[in-house]
């Protein structure tokens, strides 16, 4: 496990459960099939991008969470509110104490998706993609996403920027669709 790799920070999360990792392979961004290039090639929040693209809010389902050091980790799956039916596993490194305690209660709590909670709260922050990947989903992955055979995924590796300074590496992967 690299602590810097392409799926970082989902590779560490998975490591720390002991989950076996995908097997995944950068590419390039003109190699992602639409429609999944255009949910994943911007520097929009994507919480707003999959709201947009599904045609409804999405809720947040916490599938692990702990602190190391200054930093905040969680596994989460994004999933329509109407229908339940998943529209991205994320995971996310953050430092909480880069917002004020209001946002930093909220980001704990883990109820509202990341990307709404911070432009409902009218946080300014730069969304940085990368690197753009193909994963081929490890058993957990498949069970997450209600699938019964593996069938190529693609996602994204992003950093969260906020006043210059990095606050965060995000990795977004995306179900089929």
């Amino acid at each position: 496990m690299t602590t810097n790799g392409l799926l970082f920070p989902l590779d560490f999360v998975y490591a720390r459960s002991g989950v076996e990792l995908p097997h995944v392979e950068r590419i390039d961004a003109d190699s992602i099939p639409l429609p999944y290039r255009s949910l994943l090639v911007h520097t929009t929040d994507m919480t707003l991008t999959l709201e947009r693209h599904f045609g409804g809010r999405v809720a947040l389902r916490p599938l692990a969470t702990f602190t190391s050091g200054p930093w905040y980790f969680r596994r989460v799956l994004l999933a329509q509110e109407y229908t339940g039916r998943p529209v991205e596993m994320g995971a996310i490194r953050i430092k909480v104490g880069a917002f004020a305690e209001r946002i930093r209660r909220q980001i704990l709590k883990n109820d509202v998706p990341l990307g709404r909670l911070l432009r409902d709260g009218g946080v300014k922050y730069e969304s940085r993609p990368k690197a753009f990947f193909a994963v081929t989903p490890n058993p957990e992955m498949m069970g997450v996403f209600w699938m019964r055979e593996p069938r190529t995924l693609y996602g994204r590796r992003t950093e969260m920027i906020r006043d210059g300074v990095k606050i965060g590496d995000i990795v977004e992967v995306l179900p089929l669709v």
